[in-house]
Formats: structure tokens, sequence, C-alpha cells
């Protein structure tokens, strides 16, 4: 199960953040098509340290096809337009395909 895996720098305004993720950004990304999952997780350093990230979010699709349809529609380009508007400390992504996709 492919994976598109999104690492939110830790932002200025956690709280803002926040709001801005549950009310806008999720609902667009709920759009997705064929979205399997959703999984975020705020993130805890180890050894006493501070995580170099504030959120991490994955999205599970059935297919790396079903990945890329999700991507390229409507709904993907608006989270991407969205990042803009919430995400200025900064995001990293990446697909994270499962080891028996191989």
């Amino acid at each position: 199960m492919p994976r598109l895996v999104v690492l939110y720098n830790k932002p200025d305004d956690t709280d803002a953040f926040d709001a801005h993720y549950r009310d806008v950004h999720m609902p667009i990304v709920s759009r997705y098509p064929n979205l399997r999952d959703v999984r975020l997780s705020k993130l805890a350093g180890v050894g006493g340290r501070d995580s170099a990230y504030y959120l991490m979010a994955e999205m599970s699709f059935d297919t790396a096809a079903d990945l890329d349809e999700a991507i390229m529609s409507e709904a993907g380009a608006e989270s991407a337009r969205d990042l803009r508007n919430f995400a200025g400390a900064g995001v990293t992504m990446f697909i994270a395909p499962d080891e028996a996709d191989d």
C-alpha cells in the first residue's frame, strides 16, 4: 500500500497551523480519489531532542496508480496550493512504497 508522506516543519503558531490543517486542509485531502486512509502524527524527538518536524501526514492508497491519480486530481492541485496558506515553515514530501510493492 503506497503512501504519500508529508513532513511539516514546526510553525511559529502551532494553534493556527492546527486549526487550518483541521478545518481547511483535511477537508481538501479527504476529497482525494481512491484515498484509503490518512494517518496524522505529531512527532516527538529521541533522546531528549526536539523532532526536526512538527507533523507527519501519511495518505495511503491501494496502488501507485491510485496515488498518482490523487496527486493529479483537482483536490491534489488544491491541496498543493493550500500549503502556502499554513506551511510557511517548510514542508517535505515523498512517496513511500511498501517493500512488497517492489
